[in-house]
């Protein structure tokens, strides 16, 4: 009984008791250290790591070459099909300029100063505009008109615009008022020159300018700067060696003109 008071009594806890140390590890010890000594140790292995995902190479848009090459080749044709077809209709229309003249010519209060180099006159002219299309009107549209002497511009002057009919021939009158206009003294003298003649006719220059456009029904065609040139256009002045003149057209007319675009 006293030996057995004498030994600590055990700790109930609820859990088994532990295992001797033997008996915790039933494999083997591993080696020493020294039994590697004569063997290389093992390659490292290589780290593997998840691919990442590939979000950005699916939101990227795929073209088809295929796609765009049959797109550029559909607009390319749509291009050759509508100017064709531009090509054939102005060829079964054959559009043509309309026929300008100068019919008559009225200038009063001629008057030219050597002495200052300065001209003074009134223009009153009148244009015979003639549509040769049977098929096409012409609209005339920022129509201006001018009188020169050689390259020296005498007077200017602005037009309303008008429509033609096809096959029409309609008459424009232009005034042209020129108060002590600068005169360059090779003009002065030409004009002088010509005065002295037996019918005192100075050859004048008249020139227009417009915008045009052709139409047929519905089909129009896109507006073409229209160029008019009146070469040498005799006005006859009266009392041609005195300050103050009046003047008329001379020669045969009407005086045709030559259109271009």
């Amino acid at each position: 009984m006293s030996s057995s008071s004498g030994d600590p009594k055990p700790v109930v806890t609820g859990y088994p008791a532990p295992l001797a140390a033997a008996a915790a590890y039933p494999y083997p010890a591993p080696p020493p250290p020294s039994y590697y000594s004569n063997i290389a140790p093992p390659p490292p292995q290589p780290q593997y790591y998840p691919r990442p995902y590939a979000a950005a190479a699916v939101a990227a848009p795929a073209y088809n070459p295929l796609f765009l090459r049959r797109l550029l080749s559909f607009f390319v044709a749509l291009f050759l099909l509508v100017g064709l077809a531009v090509f054939i209709v102005w060829l079964v229309l054959r559009p043509r300029l309309p026929e300008i003249g100068v019919t008559s010519v009225a200038v009063s209060g001629f008057n030219l100063s050597a002495s200052e180099q300065q001209l003074s006159a009134d223009f009153d002219l009148n244009l015979a505009v003639h549509n040769p299309n049977r098929k096409m009107g012409i609209y005339y549209d920022h129509v201006t008109a001018a009188v020169l002497y050689g390259t020296e511009t005498i007077s200017e002057a602005s037009l309303a615009p008008f429509y033609q009919e096809k096959g029409n021939t309609i008459a424009v009158r232009a005034r042209f008022v020129a108060v002590g206009e600068y005169v360059d003294p090779d003009a002065v003298k030409g004009i002088r020159s010509d005065q002295s003649r037996g019918d005192g006719a100075v050859g004048f220059q008249v020139t227009v300018l417009a915008w045009v456009r052709f139409r047929s029904g519905a089909w129009r065609t896109r507006w073409h700067t229209m160029r008019v040139y009146c070469d040498d256009v005799p006005i006859g002045l009266k009392n041609g060696t005195t300050s103050s003149a009046s003047g008329y057209l001379v020669g045969s007319t009407p005086k045709k003109c030559v259109a271009n675009l």
